[in-house]
């Protein structure tokens, strides 16, 4: 049965209203009254009723400002506004706002139980249409990963599919099922559905959190904790039992790409989008490294190996001063190569591959990592001798050793100016990031994740902090009312302020001018104040 609630001023039409009709009866439950908004917020929030009557014209809060406020707070309730021949404009603005309907006063029980069962029947076929086409998990889980879905749309549909999806931080991994070598297995190959089956039970055994299959061969993992290292540790150890046990069972490589421990709901897509790089240079290498396998073994190859680890190492802790002698230690190994041979190719395609993956991972800095690589393979075709192949090396290291310094000089700038522009325009209502984005010239994705990494708070937290920062100010300093100090720092809806100032503070905006600790450290956000 719905729950209906009953705002009005006059007791006379509450008493009226509540006596005349079998509630029961007709499919409702009659759950409470009041004479005004303000006393009908509290009751509308412990009771959450399915439809809402209100009369227009009350004191204190009227109904406009009342059905504003539920709209914004309760947007599933449907509102039914009571109306007399008088005041006919203000329904047509009330039903701008999104009521329901609205009834004409007078009005009998009978034509008001006609609307009650009329909003009754649009919230079952609403009902009917959404779980016709919900989400599914999988949905949900592809739409986060893929950042197709909002923070508040991802809370709502996780509610309804009943998923504990709330996490303080979030990890991505993608696992690619691989047969091994013929020879190289010591287990006995299993059905590909086997090792599914597998793998997804063992993931869900080991791991906190949720799995969906993206291809065939390929499962997606969002790991969820509330601590970012011992995360990244158990993560590890999950993937070494996986592919121990995979290989035993049935004789499958399990390839794993991981992104990084990532804050909040949205962090998920940017820990995909990291997995996702990083399967791609895996399948690259994995590529590579095969067609270098079997070059090794051509007669004429002259193969050798390099230390990987000392050129990684070089890659981020070197400089420029180093590179002289660096390549010289390198000059005596790549003395003895064949580089007529396709060995050479492959192993200085490896190497290229897995320096820019490093850079990538660690620098944060780089802008296309892909035409970059493109652009050296191309390169690659032309070395005939190892003073080329030096030459090579050198560039390639500078060229990533120019993200290892825009990573920090670049993005200074970039986020003292985001910051300068909020604190100019923290009083727009409507600021929003990709206005933000428009200013200083860069994506809005990109510009969200390199503002959070270089801060640690969201452009939205540090936008709300700011014009808080500045509501405290006003508070202390001047005596004008709340609806001013709520418009002068940006938002149009007091109540919507108010809300959000005790959420930041613990103190309505009141309290804290009667009640704020003399010592609060307010960051005044005076417009044109520096950074």
């Amino acid at each position: 049965m719905k729950k209906v609630m009953l705002v009005d001023d006059e007791i006379l039409i509450r008493e009226s209203i509540r006596e005349s009709v079998d509630w029961e009866k007709e499919g409702f439950i009659f759950c409470g009254d009041a004479p005004d908004g303000e006393l009908a917020l509290p009751v509308i929030e412990e009771q959450l009723p399915d439809i809402l009557i209100t009369d227009i014209k009350m004191p204190f809060m009227n109904g406009l400002e009342l059905s504003s406020v539920v709209r914004q707070k309760f947007p599933k309730i449907k509102i039914i506004i009571l109306s007399g021949h008088d005041d006919f404009q203000y329904a047509r603005a009330a039903l701008r706002l999104g009521v329901e309907d609205y009834c004409l006063k007078p009005f009998s029980s009978a034509d008001l139980l006609q609307l009650l069962h009329s909003v009754s029947s649009r919230i079952d076929e609403e009902l009917r249409m959404k779980q016709k086409q919900a989400y599914t998990p999988e949905n949900l889980f592809a739409d986060l990963c893929g950042g197709l879905i909002s923070t508040a749309a991802a809370i709502e549909s996780a509610e309804q599919l009943e998923l504990m999806i709330m996490a303080p931080y979030y990890a991505t991994a993608i696992f690619t099922l691989n047969p091994l070598d013929s020879d190289a297995g010591t287990g006995s190959p299993g059905a590909p559905q086997d090792a599914e089956e597998l793998l997804a039970g063992l993931l869900k055994e080991l791991a906190e959190g949720f799995i969906y299959k993206r291809s065939r061969t390929e499962t997606v993992l969002i790991y969820k904790g509330s601590n970012p290292a011992q995360m990244s540790i158990a993560l590890e150890e999950i993937c070494g039992i996986l592919k121990q046990k995979l290989r035993a069972a049935c004789g499958l490589e399990l390839s794993v790409s991981l992104g990084d421990v990532r804050e909040r709901l949205q962090g998920i897509h940017l820990s995909y989008l990291e997995a996702e790089d990083d399967r791609m240079f895996k399948k690259m290498s994995r590529l590579n490294s095969a067609a270098l396998l079997d070059a090794y073994f051509d007669p004429s190859a002259s193969g050798i190996l390099l230390d990987r680890n000392r050129l990684i190492q070089f890659l981020k802790l070197g400089d420029h001063k180093q590179v002289p002698a660096f390549l010289l230690e390198l000059s005596a190994e790549l003395q003895q190569m064949n580089w007529q041979s396709v060995y050479a190719y492959y192993l200085m395609n490896d190497i290229t591959l897995e320096l820019v993956q490093t850079a990538k991972k660690c620098f944060r800095a780089a802008p296309n990592p892909e035409e970059l690589i493109k652009e050296f393979q191309t390169q690659l075709k032309h070395i005939s001798n190892t003073d080329e192949g030096l030459h090579y090396l050198n560039r390639l290291l500078e060229r990533l050793w120019e993200w290892r310094s825009e990573g920090a000089d670049k993005y200074r700038e970039l986020i003292d100016k985001v910051k300068h522009y909020i604190r100019e325009h923290y009083d727009k209502e409507q600021l929003s990031l990709n206005d933000i984005s428009s200013q200083v010239r860069v994506s809005p994705s990109h510009l969200s994740k390199t503002f959070s990494q270089a801060t640690g708070q969201t452009i939205t937290e540090f936008l709300t902090a700011t014009r808080m920062d500045k509501a405290k100010e006003l508070l202390k300093s001047t005596g004008h009312k709340t609806f001013e100090i709520a418009f002068s720092v940006g938002y149009n809806d007091q109540h919507y302020f108010s809300n959000l100032f005790k959420k930041v503070t613990g103190m309505t905006p009141m309290e804290y001018r009667k009640h704020g600790n003399s010592g609060d450290q307010l960051q005044p956000s005076r417009k044109g104040a520096g950074n």
